[in-house]
């Protein structure tokens, strides 16, 4: 296994990560932005007032792509088990 074959691997762990974080993340990025200017139309400024919709939001977009999110973390799994030959030998 060469040094090429790692980074290889780690280049596409690293975006495997963005690819199934980015559902939620920007979801969050979008709640967070919709209450803020909520907040600032209403003049109210609780800070923890943010932190709820966005849980719910985040759990609801997880269970929503989670199906997805496995299946490109099961095939990203499967390339590595079907390429471990060339790995170690």
């Amino acid at each position: 296994m060469s040094t090429g074959d790692v980074v290889a691997i780690t280049v596409e762990a690293v975006w495997l990560v963005i690819k199934c974080s980015a559902p939620m993340l920007i979801t969050s990025l979008v709640i967070g932005l919709i209450i803020s200017i909520f907040q600032t139309v209403t003049s109210i400024q609780e800070q923890t007032l943010t932190f709820v919709p966005k849980m719910i939001c985040v759990f609801l977009s997880l269970i929503i792509c989670g199906d997805w999110i496995l299946n490109n973390i099961l095939s990203f799994i499967q390339d590595l088990y079907s390429r471990f030959g060339e790995f170690v030998g």
